[in-house]
C-alpha cells in the first residue's frame, strides 16, 4: 500500500486580505479601544472583518473597504503616537472622512493633525471636511459666518479658536454673546439679578468654555473681564478692539441688531457669527437678521461663509438622521 501525498493546508487568498503591522503594542490596545469598539464600528461602517494577531490586524473584505479601513487604523494610530487620544468621536470622524471624496490631502490634513486647536484643557481637531473649511476661514477672515443645524460644531469650534488665540496673545479679549430668546416659551419673570436671569441664555457659551480653560482661571478671567459672556443687547455702544467675538443663535437677531453687532468690529479683533436658519425663534413677521446678513455681505471682501449640512453633525449620530428627516419634512425651512 502506497503513501499517499499529503495535501497541503489551503493558504489564505491575500487578495481578500490587507494585514497592516504595528510597532507599538501599547499604542495598538489604545487603537482597538475598550472591548475593541473601535474595531467594531470601523467594521459596522465600512463592511470589513478586523481580526487582531499579536501586533497585527488582519483585514479582510472588498477591496475598496479594506482600503478604507486601512486609511483611518493608521491615521487614528498615527494621531496616537503624535500624543493624541482616540475617542470615538475621532474613530467616526476618520470614517466620514474616509468615506468622502476629499482626497489624499485632506485626510493627511487629519492624519498629521495640522488642524488641530490647542486651549489650555484639551486639543480639538475639526472632523469633517465642512468643519475644516470653517478653523481655515476662523483663522484667516476677520469675520465669518458659520451657518448649519445643530450638533455640527460651529460655536463649539469658534470659541476653541478664540481661545487658543488668546492664549497665543493675538487677541486681549473674548466676548461671547447671544440674544436672549425664549425658545418658543414664555417663561416670564426670572427671579434675581440681571445676571442670574440672562445665566441661563448664555449657558451653551459657558459650557464650551469649561470644555477648553481651567476652572479656577476661567473665573479669574472673566472676573478681570478679559472674558466676558453678553446678551446681544448689551453689544450697542461699543467698540470691540483686539478681541476675539462670537455671536451664537444669530438666527434670533433682529436685522436691527445684527447691522449693530457687525458694526461693534474693531481694531485686531476677529468675529465668527453662529446659527442655524432653521431654529428661528423669533416673532412671528420679525425676520432674521441672519438671513439679511447673508444676502446683503456676500461677496464683501473679508467677510467668509461657512455652511454646514446634517453630514456635518458630530453629536450623537440619531441627531443627523433626525435633522435629515426635518428638512426632508419642510425643504423651505433649511
Amino acid at each position: 500500500m502506497g503513501i499517499s501525498a499529503l495535501t497541503p493546508p489551503p493558504q489564505p487568498d491575500q487578495s481578500l486580505e490587507t494585514v497592516l503591522e504595528f510597532g507599538d503594542n501599547r499604542l495598538l490596545i489604545d487603537l482597538c479601544g475598550e472591548f475593541d469598539k473601535n474595531i467594531t464600528h470601523i467594521e459596522s461602517h465600512l463592511g470589513v472583518q478586523i481580526i487582531r494577531r499579536g501586533n497585527q490586524l488582519s483585514l479582510m473584505g472588498d477591496p475598496v473597504g479594506r482600503a478604507r479601513a486601512a486609511d483611518v487604523l493608521q491615521s487614528l494610530y498615527d494621531r496616537l503616537q503624535d500624543g493624541g487620544a482616540v475617542e470615538h468621536g475621532d474613530v467616526a470622524a476618520a470614517i466620514r472622512m474616509g468615506q468622502e471624496p476629499l482626497g489624499a490631502d485632506q485626510l493627511e490634513m487629519f492624519r498629521t493633525g495640522a488642524m488641530e486647536i490647542r486651549t489650555r484643557k484639551k486639543t480639538v481637531a475639526p472632523r469633517t471636511k465642512a468643519q475644516q473649511d470653517y478653523v481655515k476661514n476662523l483663522l484667516e477672515n476677520e469675520l465669518n459666518f458659520g451657518i448649519g443645524p445643530a450638533g455640527t460644531g460651529k460655536t463649539y469650534l469658534a470659541v476653541a479658536v478664540a481661545v487658543n488665540m488668546f492664549a497665543e496673545g493675538m487677541v486681549d479679549r473674548i466676548i461671547l454673546s447671544r440674544p436672549a430668546v425664549e425658545a418658543g416659551e414664555r417663561l416670564g419673570f426670572l427671579p434675581g439679578d440681571m445676571k442670574e436671569k440672562i445665566d441661563p441664555y448664555m449657558q451653551p457659551l459657558y459650557d464650551a468654555l469649561n470644555d477648553f480653560l481651567p476652572g479656577k482661571q476661567l473665573a479669574k478671567l472673566m472676573e478681570e473681564k478679559r472674558i466676558e459672556i453678553a446678551p446681544l443687547a448689551f453689544m450697542r455702544g461699543r467698540t470691540l478692539a483686539n478681541a476675539f467675538v462670537v455671536l451664537d443663535e444669530a438666527q434670533n437677531a433682529t436685522e436691527m441688531q445684527m447691522k449693530m453687532f457687525l458694526t461693534r468690529l474693531g481694531e485686531g479683533s476677529r468675529m465668527a457669527i453662529t446659527g442655524d436658519r432653521s431654529q428661528i425663534d423669533l416673532p412671528r413677521g420679525v425676520p432674521s437678521g441672519l438671513r439679511s446678513a447673508e444676502r446683503i455681505l456676500d461677496g464683501v471682501k473679508g467677510i467668509s461663509f461657512s455652511y454646514f449640512t446634517a453630514k456635518d453633525v458630530v453629536r450623537h449620530p440619531l441627531v443627523a438622521r433626525i435633522i435629515e428627516a426635518y428638512e426632508k419634512d419642510d425643504p423651505a425651512s433649511v
